[in-house]
């Protein structure tokens, strides 16, 4: 559980921005052109992160390098909070951003930490802390804002982030390697896990998976706002509950994943996906079918999420660090390709362009994995070699 709690508060303060944009502007003289680079910015530091930070946890102790990230973190965040200017703003969620790939170094650390019987289990409710982590900071963040102004948002982060640096190094396991590897080897075996096929396929998956997941998140406001519906920010909110109880329901994937079924977990997660998307397309005329579709799209998204996790860290199991940093450039890629071109298409054709773009991006996840399942067999192993990493079985 605390593995899962610096998930979900590491991970909001990439996401906190989003509810809070409008009030940030207005007290800092923003204007609308500008106020992307608000967001931009932490996501272009996490990037950074993912390829330059997460290796390292193949390298050095786990919990030295989370607690370490965590404090990084809070400074950034300590940095926004009292930040008076765009620049200072920016800089301290720059850096906030860097450091928040301190989840992906916990998810390989619980992973590593977990007997292999046990390891979807831990993936899935560690994993759980991240989506409830994404969700809550859009409600949360809005609630806190409206109260006590943006600033309050950002002290509140830096505090619960230094609290868990704490909580890390005073109660988790010391994580002592047992081979030694230069920095340059592991970001060289990271550069030889995109020439394998499992990698690539649970990659590409991820990609098109959370396109489809970035489609609604960042476009289900727009058609919530207009007629005739007409809901404030706060009720829009709301929808983040839903997706919530979708995700946390999910977690049940990591137990199907122990008992060898992650692989047809994975493809019928992914036809519910596709078929969530027909109740979320009715976005216009009831919103009793956007919640049901709500929760089935984030139940999916989570299922396959652990699922993938599953299979690269039992794939991967000496450099389960760089396996979930890399797999997660695909997840970052494809949220930012959902996002952009949901709003770019809602502009033209409405929300029913926006749902068929995001069943698409569903079809296509399906598509990947039917022509790749048979790469994924129960039990297979990857070694390090002097070319990167190779499976074997």
């Amino acid at each position: 559980m605390l593995l899962a709690m610096i998930c979900g508060v590491a991970v909001a303060t990439v996401y906190v921005a989003q509810p809070v944009l409008a009030q940030i502007g207005s007290d800092l003289g923003v204007t609308e052109s500008n106020l992307g680079w608000i967001i931009t910015v932490g996501q272009l530091g996490y990037l950074v992160g993912l390829v330059l930070l997460v290796p390292l946890g193949d390298m050095v102790d786990r919990r030295a390098l989370i607690t370490a990230h965590l404090l990084a973190s809070a400074a950034g965040v300590g940095l926004a909070a009292v930040a008076g200017q765009l620049w200072f703003l920016l800089a301290g969620l720059g850096l906030a951003g860097l450091f928040a790939v301190v989840v992906q170094t916990t998810v390989a650390y619980a992973a590593d930490l977990s007997t292999p019987a046990e390891r979807g289990r831990t993936l899935g409710v560690v994993t759980s802390g991240v989506i409830t982590g994404i969700l809550a900071a859009r409600v949360l963040a809005g609630a806190l804002a409206a109260f006590a102004g943006w600033h309050s948002v950002y002290a509140t982060l830096a505090l619960l982030l230094a609290v868990l640096a704490y909580l890390a190094w005073k109660l988790l396991p010391t994580d002592a390697r047992t081979t030694r590897a230069s920095y340059g080897a592991v970001l060289s075996s990271l550069g030889g896990l995109f020439r394998q096929r499992v990698f690539l396929s649970r990659g590409l998956i991820a990609f098109f998976l959370f396109a489809s997941f970035g489609t609604l998140w960042s476009g289900l406001a727009l058609p919530l706002a207009a007629a005739p519906w007409h809901l404030d920010t706060a009720q829009i909110g709301l929808f983040g509950i839903a997706g919530l109880a979708g995700a946390l329901g999910a977690a049940r994937a990591g137990h199907w994943a122990d008992h060898g079924r992650a692989n047809t977990v994975t493809g019928l997660a992914l036809l519910l996906l596709a078929a969530s998307w027909w109740a979320t397309g009715q976005a216009t005329w009831s919103l009793a079918l956007v919640v049901v579709g709500v929760i089935a799209l984030d139940f999916a998204v989570q299922a396959v999420h652990v699922s993938n996790q599953h299979t690269l860290t039992t794939t991967y199991p000496d450099r389960t660090s760089s396996a979930i940093g890399g797999y997660m450039l695909f997840y970052s890629l494809g949220s930012a390709l959902g996002a952009t071109a949901t709003t770019s298409l809602y502009a033209t054709t409405g929300w029913h362009g926006s749902s068929v773009l995001g069943t698409g991006f569903a079809l296509a996840a399906l598509a990947v994995w039917a022509t790749t399942r048979g790469a994924v067999r129960p039990g297979s192993r990857g070694t390090l070699t002097s070319g990167g990493i190779r499976p074997r079985c």
